[in-house]
C-alpha cells in the first residue's frame, strides 16, 4: 500500500530564507520534543544543524544546548 503524503514526515533542507522539499509529507518533526510540526506552521529550525524546532523558544534552547 503506497502512502499519502499526508501523514508522512517530510525531509526538507532548511536555508536561511526558506526551505525546499526533498521529500513530500506533511510535517516534520521538532528536533528538541519530537512533537510534529505541520508544514504549513513550520516558523522555526537551523540551517547549520538542518533541524526543525517547534517554538521559537525550542530553538533558542537548542543553540544554548540546553535541549
Amino acid at each position: 500500500m503506497l502512502m499519502s503524503p499526508r501523514d508522512r514526515e517530510a525531509r526538507l533542507h532548511y536555508g536561511p530564507n526558506g526551505f525546499r522539499v526533498l521529500s513530500s509529507g506533511d510535517h516534520v518533526v521538532c528536533a528538541v520534543t519530537g512533537e510534529r510540526i505541520p508544514l504549513d506552521m513550520l516558523r522555526y529550525w537551523s540551517v547549520a544543524r538542518q533541524e526543525a524546532y517547534a517554538s521559537a523558544e525550542h530553538s533558542t534552547r537548542r543553540a544554548l544546548g540546553r535541549a
